[in-house]
């Protein structure tokens, strides 16, 4: 099956995320981040569950430096939904799939 997330760079930032039509819940992650590593198979599931009404993106922080402090990340897993290009949410931490789907349900 295809990875339904897709993988930002601050070179793509702009294109994938502030500009789309769709919501977009971005990922702030690192390779060597335990709770960013646990949380991938839930937001892989929201990526799949919501296709056509949701984009799930992935920004490796490590590669990444111009978007992880323009949106002032600091701490890692750090999700952001943008919707219009506009942040509408900021959730941090390894947090359960059911509590990430309610809070951007509310915004689909």
């Amino acid at each position: 099956m295809a990875e339904a997330i897709i993988h930002v760079s601050d070179d793509t930032f702009e294109e994938e995320v502030t500009k789309s039509e769709l919501p977009v819940l971005v990922d702030f992650w690192a390779v060597w981040c335990g709770p960013c590593q646990m949380i991938a198979p839930a937001l892989e599931k929201i990526a799949q569950e919501y296709t056509g009404r949701l984009k799930v993106v992935k920004l490796n922080v490590d590669e990444n430096m111009r978007a992880t402090s323009k949106y002032s990340v600091r701490s890692i897993p750090t999700l952001l939904l943008f919707k219009a290009g506009e942040i509408k949410e900021t959730l941090v931490g390894a947090l359960p799939q059911d509590k990430i789907v309610s809070i951007i349900s509310k915004h689909l």
